[in-house]
């Protein structure tokens, strides 16, 4: 990505792998003369400012800021976080995708509202052009 974009990423979302959980938190220790870990490429090596992860098992979210060259656990009162350099959000929906009904993990924007997905957006696409049509004395059933 690095290679290709020029830049690091301001955000990594990371799913918790069940066996790696310890990694993928930063917890475990790197043995001399092994690479450096995920966590500690992301925070150290990238300086990656914010680093999410979602254990879809426990539907538990955790986010952490790069804060004077180390991540810092952010308190979250809901699951969500708001990144101000984004202007963007990340944070956890109850609802249905793609047929699977359970907790996913959504972007909002600054008003708190989540980013519609492309069905979504089909869909209130539609929804506006049947409203124009009724304005117009057309009823969009019939046609």
């Amino acid at each position: 990505m690095i290679w290709q974009e020029g830049i690091a990423p301001f955000v990594v979302v990371e799913l918790l792998s069940p066996g790696t959980e310890k990694e993928d938190l930063g917890q475990t220790l790197r043995e001399v003369n092994q690479p450096p870990t995920k966590w500690e490429v992301y925070e150290r090596v990238l300086r990656v400012p914010y680093y999410i992860v979602f254990d879809r098992y426990s539907d538990k979210l955790q986010a952490f800021q790069l804060v004077a060259d180390r991540y810092s656990e952010i308190d979250l009162n809901i699951p969500r976080i708001w990144m101000p350099s984004l202007q963007l959000g990340l944070g956890l929906w109850q609802g249905s995708y793609q047929g699977i009904e359970r907790l996913w993990l959504r972007w909002y924007d600054a008003d708190g509202n989540w980013i519609p997905t492309p069905v979504e957006q089909e869909s209130q696409r539609a929804e506006r052009l049947a409203a124009k049509l009724r304005e117009f004395g057309i009823d969009p059933n019939q046609i």
